[in-house]
């Protein structure tokens, strides 16, 4: 069997095909797309149109390179969601996680549900762009009246490719809406808030799910037919379930780093609340993480410098600049959305008393440094709350190939660091297409 994973990030979406010979699986690149969000009437929104035409440009593409997918799961970032009418049309705009609406909402959110409470039910930490704190921005200006249902992202792109609506359990669970552990809607929550029950009717579901084939127009369009599955369909899950070794601590690194450890049961513990680590679901497990901001910084530097440089040219050029151990505040709100990343990092540095950088390679450091020191901070606290001890880290995801940053991660963390797959989301997303048919 062919199983065609759709990864889409936060900067670009790929499709990937794999097959086994032999028992071992082979995958291959078919079709990949930039993504980024656009302004619009001042706020930072995703072009869904264009996200549905690049799903289905991708499966032409199949056809086209002679491959036809027995099926096809799609994964992307978690939080965002698209609201529908009656008639499942979508509402839009689809706003963008990034975009400060839902820091607008959190402190009303609070006043009602105060967020001590609110990480004791659902496991989830604060962030600013969490579902929940959207969806109560939506009603509070009056999106919701006309929304008669939900999906996130993925469930969206899946439901536009067959026809059938579900939720799936590893992109709700970071809501800030499901019970860590009933796995289901806290609706105490959803009433508490306000919000329509209706949006909540239908449950989660574990992956993977089949929903059914496409779509009669889709197939005609794409010259196939195959399944719709849904994987793990939050990108990072996916990555996690593709873990080359099981009992270690993890990063899933690309736009965001993710550092945690898989665990049997949520913590929901004030020592776990206040170092701001979250319990998602994983494929059987909790993902107990904390969100790093990640390669996110490279990126708005990479554009920042009109993409003179590669990613490889930025690190061999940050290494051999590397003449100050910068501990910038990566997860401070100013690089979240930043209009110029260098000039954040000089305000930062400047309040601190550290040299400014000059260079690109300097800027380069400064981020990659900074992040390594994350880690290690992250990790102390992940034993510090679970009680466990973690003599290995394994990084998966695209941060792989950032040698010089695993290397100045190695040296701040003092234990081994293994890499499993650059492309552990989509490894992970056909692993679990595979699971559908055994």
């Amino acid at each position: 069997m062919i199983h065609l994973a759709i990864d889409i990030g936060a900067s670009s979406g790929r499709h990937i095909a794999a097959w086994r010979e032999d028992g071992e699986l082979k995958m291959k690149e078919v079709y990949r797309f930039p993504n980024l969000p656009q302004e619009q009437d001042g706020h930072l929104v995703w072009d869904l149109d264009r996200l549905c035409r690049e799903v289905v440009s991708g499966l032409k593409a199949c056809k086209e390179q002679g491959i036809m997918p027995d099926s096809v799961g799609i994964d992307t970032w978690a939080v965002d969601y698209v609201l529908l009418d009656d008639a499942d049309k979508p509402i839009l705009p689809l706003y963008c996680y990034r975009d400060g609406r839902g820091a607008q909402a959190a402190e009303l959110v609070h006043k009602v549900l105060p967020f001590d409470k609110l990480y004791e039910k659902t496991g989830i930490q604060f962030q600013p762009f969490n579902t929940i704190y959207q969806l109560y921005w939506d009603k509070v200006n009056g999106r919701l009246d006309g929304a008669a249902d939900f999906l996130m992202l993925p469930e969206y792109l899946s439901f536009y490719l067959s026809g059938v609506k579900a939720h799936e359990y590893t992109n709700a669970s970071s809501t800030g809406l499901l019970d860590a552990r009933r796995r289901t809607w806290d609706m105490e929550i959803v009433t508490a808030l306000g919000l329509p029950e209706r949006l909540f009717a239908a449950q989660p579901q574990k992956p993977p799910v089949k929903l059914g084939q496409l779509k009669t127009d889709i197939a005609q369009q794409v010259g196939f037919d195959c399944d719709v599955v849904l994987p793990a369909t939050h990108d990072t899950a996916s990555a996690i379930a593709a873990l080359p070794q099981k009992g270690t601590a993890y990063i899933s690194s690309g736009t965001w780093s993710l550092l945690g450890a898989e665990l049997e049961q949520p913590v929901t513990t004030p020592e776990a609340m206040k170092a701001n680590f979250t319990n998602e679901g994983g494929v059987g497990t909790i993902r107990f993480l904390k969100n790093i901001m990640g390669l996110w910084l490279v990126q708005c530097l990479k554009r920042e410098l009109k993409d003179q440089y590669s990613f490889a040219q930025l690190a061999q050029m940050a290494q051999a600049e590397a003449d100050f151990d910068y501990r910038l505040d990566v997860n401070s709100a100013r690089y979240l959305a930043p209009k110029s990343v260098m000039a954040e990092i000089d305000a930062e540095c400047a309040g601190h008393g550290w040299p400014v950088p000059q260079t690109p390679g300097q800027y380069a450091h400064a981020i990659y440094q900074s992040l390594a020191h994350a880690y290690a901070a992250a990790l102390d606290q992940l034993e510090s709350i679970t009680g466990e001890k973690f003599d290995v880290l394994c990084i998966v995801g695209g941060g792989v190939n950032n040698t010089y940053l695993n290397h100045l991660t190695w040296q701040a963390i003092g234990r081994p660091v293994i890499t499993g797959s650059p492309e552990a989301t989509a490894l992970g997303n056909i692993l679990l297409q595979e699971a559908a048919y055994v």
